[in-house]
């Protein structure tokens, strides 16, 4: 039992539909752009592939190895093993969608799936926050809880426009663009319920989750949107300069939101 009105894992699953919406917000980034503008998508793109690898870098692999190491693993061996399992996954997803003849939208395919599979254990992380207040009730672990499910939707909101532009930008009008970009943070409520039930046995398998997702949008980001945000370029260094702000605010709010 614990001392809250609201059910903990009730809590957990509000926070993740949080962390949702704020995806949400970021993907209808998709609707400010009135006409399309080689040179602005360009750096948009950019932008996205700087914000995927700052995410990967920051929110997925350096967590994954700090719990690795907070479970008596070596550091190296969840981070590095799931970070190649996760770009093979994609991969192997890509050759079985072309032997089909089923890879019409360019990167749409990988970009929504690598953006999913980071979603999981962001919510996971949220889950397991919440899921703690089941043995550990009190207000600085609530507090914690919800600054965990805070930096999550924050660093959510730049990553919803990361794959409302790009899906646009192959070709998708900009409402099927919008509503599949926010479709791909659906996961997270589920994910933060599941984690908040099962939080010891979660726990257990975050950092290998963390780092699958992490080579997952590693992959992505150099095999699909890198060399697309250079598309018919004249000034190849909006696309570059994209790449490094992307990467910039990214990396400050997951460092300053921790």
């Amino acid at each position: 039992m614990n001392r809250y009105d609201i059910p903990v894992p009730l809590l957990a699953l509000l926070a993740g539909c949080g962390t949702w919406l704020i995806t949400a917000l970021g993907a209808a980034a998709v609707f400010l752009l009135r006409r399309e503008r080689t040179k602005l998508l360009n750096g948009l793109m950019g932008f996205a592939a700087g914000v995927m690898l700052a995410a990967s870098c920051w929110s997925l692999l350096v967590p994954a190895i700090e719990l690795s190491e907070g479970q008596g693993l070596p550091g190296w061996l969840p981070a590095a093993v799931g970070f190649l399992a996760g770009a093979g996954f994609l991969w192997c997803g890509d050759r079985v969608l072309q032997r089909l003849g089923r890879r019409r939208n360019g990167s749409s395919e990988m970009l929504l799936t690598a953006i999913t599979l980071h979603n999981v254990p962001e919510g996971l992380a949220v889950g397991v926050a919440f899921g703690i207040l089941q043995t550990e009730p009190g207000a600085e672990n609530l507090m914690l809880a919800f600054g965990v499910a805070l930096g999550i939707g924050i660093q959510n909101y730049p990553e919803g426009a990361a794959v409302s532009l790009p899906l646009y930008r192959s070709g998708m009008s900009r409402s099927r663009s919008f509503l599949l970009a926010q479709a791909t943070a659906l996961v997270e409520p589920i994910a933060a319920l599941l984690g908040a039930l099962l939080v010891t046995a979660v726990n257990r398998i975050l950092p290998w989750a963390l780092a699958f997702a992490g080579g997952a949008m590693v992959l992505v980001a150099v095999h699909e949107l890198i060399p697309e945000c250079r598309t018919g370029e004249s000034e190849p260094w909006i696309s570059s300069w994209g790449v490094m702000l992307g990467f910039a605010v990214m990396m400050l709010l997951d460092v300053a939101l921790g």
